[in-house]
């Protein structure tokens, strides 16, 4: 592709890179602009995509960059059987294929390629594939080493680190452990960036042979910093119990690396909500839940009037719906963030949020204290970052929150008193959630926020439901069980910061 070209494409791509953060809100001026357009400027786009070049090193891919393959969304579930030969008549090549939700990736060399494959009769879309950023790490991450733990994994009343997590007793984990759950036996997938597989409280609950990485170039079990996101997420999921707990610390994890420092090729995240969702039995990791602690923030009002803008986000909705689907239909249910820009997405609907806004997934919004140390006991008031709206959010969970400092203004020092350490920080620092870090040892674990760190909260939630229903439940009835025994808060009914609830792990058993 002509530097011209790419240097016009790129500050798009750009400005559809909101992130949903794990400790910080994007702040989004809000200006009134008129949405309205001509029939000329509805038909035609400012991005010329007919001379894209093909890609082989992945490595120095950056947001914004094209990946020079091509999504091709078929108009079945099923891939034609002549799909191959009708795209290599429009002169180009498929390099691979999803045939069980009907979607094909290609290359071509031919700058009439996008031309002629939107022109089979059997093709719904031809959308060009780009990387985009779905997660950030914290800015500063407040790191403990734990000690190298030795014994049974699962005793959380001797965790090393107990007192220090706030979070699985605002949703009445313990109940659920004291009666003997654990999530046991059933499968939940990480899709993120990498996960630390030598770390001492997650290693355990590892299947390492079903971890897998769709980042061309990169094993699972590596990222970059001493952070990783999906680290810190797997841990709120099924930490052992060694230092810190999970909410199914007992559950089998598996990775699935589809972001490298937080960024990815839609292709990647698909190939990996794919790879997840299929059973063991044909290949795919078997997970009976998935875990999406990602997503990025489109803001229509920047290109809305540009049609390739308008057709490309359309087209992968319609393809995150269609695997998503798939994986429903298969009764894996999926848990995603609703993001963290601060949004209520029923008033701002100029904005939509992937996958947070797709069909049959379960969205979750975030809360967190303000001054535990200090007192304070408002696990369940909304975070400042959370999205909210009954459009986005379906159930709210415990992600944390830095408001003290942010919004109160409070950098005070606070002394947490645990079973066996104590610990002087930022009182802030405390209201976050504990879990699970890369670090430089394999025993680190720190703080974060985030709706990335709400929503692994209630995919633990969900192993234990499966886990009193015998291993296995079809995603309507997870839906049904986790929103009837949610705590209501907030107005009456559904509303637009908790959804149905707050997630309450005992009531979803029956325990309460």
């Amino acid at each position: 592709m002509k530097q011209l070209k790419k240097s016009r494409f790129l500050p798009f791509l750009i400005a559809l890179g909101f992130l949903f953060n794990a400790c910080e809100s994007i702040i989004i001026e809000d200006e009134h602009v008129n949405t309205m357009a001509s029939e000329d400027e509805l038909n035609t786009s400012r991005f010329n995509l007919n001379e894209l070049p093909v890609v082989t090193d992945f490595s120095n891919l950056r947001v914004g960059d094209y990946t020079g393959r091509y999504l091709i969304l078929t108009k079945g579930d099923n891939l034609p059987k002549n799909i191959g030969k009708s795209i290599a008549d429009a002169g180009g090549e498929i390099v691979k294929s999803y045939p069980e939700i009907g979607v094909a990736v290609a290359i071509s060399k031919s700058s009439e390629f996008l031309i002629k494959a939107r022109k089979i009769s059997s093709v719904e879309s031809v959308t060009p594939d780009f990387i985009l950023q779905y997660t950030k790490d914290p800015e500063e991450v407040n790191e403990l080493e734990g000690p190298v733990a030795q014994g049974d994994p699962f005793d959380y009343q001797s965790a090393f680190f107990d007192g220090f997590q706030w979070a699985p007793e605002s949703i009445n984990a313990p109940t659920a452990w004291d009666n003997g759950y654990t999530g046991e036996g059933v499968r939940v997938a990480i899709i993120d960036g990498g996960i630390h597989s030598s770390h001492q409280d997650l290693a355990p609950n590892l299947d390492m042979a079903s971890s897998v990485s769709t980042v061309p170039g990169q094993p699972w079990n590596f990222d970059t910093g001493t952070f990783w996101h999906g680290t810190h997420v797997a841990g709120i999921v099924a930490s052992s119990g060694l230092a810190t707990v999970g909410i199914a610390p007992k559950a089998t994890l598996i990775g699935v690396k589809s972001l490298h420092s937080g960024s990815g090729a839609f292709e990647w995240v698909l190939e990996g909500m794919v790879y997840a969702a299929t059973p063991q039995s044909m290949g795919g990791a078997g997970a009976q839940v998935i875990n999406m602690s990602l997503g990025a923030t489109i803001d229509y009002r920047t290109d809305w009037k540009d049609k390739e803008f308008r057709d490309a986000i359309t087209e992968l909705q319609k393809i995150f719906d269609r695997v998503s689907r798939y994986a429903y239909q298969l009764g894996v249910t999926i848990i995603v963030a609703a993001g963290n820009d601060g949004l209520n997405l029923d008033d701002n609907n100029e904005f939509t949020v992937i996958p947070a806004q797709n069909q049959h997934i379960i969205s979750v919004g975030s809360t967190g204290p303000t001054g535990w140390q200090l007192g304070a006991s408002n696990f369940t008031d909304p975070a400042y970052y959370t999205n909210s709206g009954k459009s986005g959010v379906d159930i709210a969970a415990p992600g944390g929150t830095v408001g003290l400092a942010l919004i109160d203004g409070n950098f005070s020092n606070c002394q947490l008193d645990g079973t066996n350490l104590s610990l002087v920080r930022f009182c802030y620092v405390f209201d976050m959630v504990f879990s699970t870090v890369r670090g430089t040892t394999n025993g680190s674990y720190g703080w974060a926020q985030g709706t990335s760190m709400a929503a692994p909260a209630v995919a633990g939630v969900v192993a234990l439901i499966m886990e009193s229903n015998g291993g296995a439940m079809k995603p309507a009835q997870v839906k049904t069980t986790l929103f009837s025994s949610s705590t209501d808060l907030g107005k009456p009914g559904n509303d637009e910061y908790y959804g149905a609830g707050y997630v309450n792990a005992a009531k979803a058993l029956g325990l309460e």
